[in-house]
Parts: structure tokens; sequence; C-alpha cells
């Protein structure tokens, strides 16, 4: 799990878009533990407000670029992938915004946080604990 969570953070794509990805995926999941943590690391990573609230409603909110409704309407589909596997609308959009190897690092990143998503609520982890890195380091030398 680490493993693909390094690859996919290491890939090159832009970090604000894999915290969207990894928020949405959380809120379809369930996974209070890691929709709290996204949404502190997108934070971090300059998201807006507006845009965080609007992620689980992204099609109806203007604030996103197709590129960013390319990826969330893919970690949809991959998350739901039993319901209606990936159709074929959603893949021609992802190929549209995301190069060959871009499509395969934002697939890693769906299928890792699906995995953590799994493991934390399958464990029950409680939500609102986690502390982004930038902060703990902060909590740290204060």
């Amino acid at each position: 799990m680490l493993a693909v969570e390094r690859y996919a953070r290491s890939s090159g794509l832009e970090m604000k878009l894999l915290e969207l990805v990894k928020l949405r995926a959380s809120q379809i999941n369930g996974c209070a533990y890691c929709v709290d943590m996204h949404t502190k690391d997108a934070r971090v990573e300059g998201e807006t407000e507006q845009r965080l609230y609007a992620v689980a409603v992204w099609e109806e909110a203007p604030f996103f670029t197709a590129r960013e409704r390319a990826a969330l309407a893919w970690t949809e589909a991959v998350t739901l992938v039993s319901r209606d596997h990936v159709p074929d609308a959603v893949y021609e959009a992802a190929r549209r915004e995301f190069s060959e190897k871009e499509l395969v690092d934002l697939t890693m990143a769906v299928i890792a946080i699906n995995g953590w998503n799994r493991l934390a609520v399958s464990f029950r982890t409680v939500a609102g604990s986690y502390q982004p890195a930038a902060a703990r380091g902060a909590a740290k030398e204060g």
C-alpha cells in the first residue's frame, strides 16, 4: 500500500488534483477519517473552501477545470467499478485530459485511496486527529 501511495505522490500529477481525487473516493466510500485527512491536506496545497465543499457535487459546480472533472469522473467510475465498470464516455473524457502515463498514475492514486479507505473503515479509524505534515512540523517547532 505504501509503495502504491508513494508512486502516486511522485508521479508528477498535481498535488491539488490528487487531494480532490482522494477526497471524492473517500466520500463515496464513507471514510470519515480520510475525508478529514484529505480536506486538511488539500488546504495545505492551497485548495479553497468553496471547492472542497463542492467536491461531492462537482458535476453541478462551475469551479472545476475540464481536467479536474475528468479526474473526478474517473475516480467515481474506478471506485464504483462493480456498478457500471468504467463507461466509455468517462474513459474518453479522461484520455482527452490525461496522457496514457498520467491516466495510469491517476488510476494508481484511485486504487491507493480505495485501499486506504477500506482499511480505515474496517478498523474504525476515528476522524479528527489527523494533522498534515506541515502542521505537525509547526507544532513541534512552536
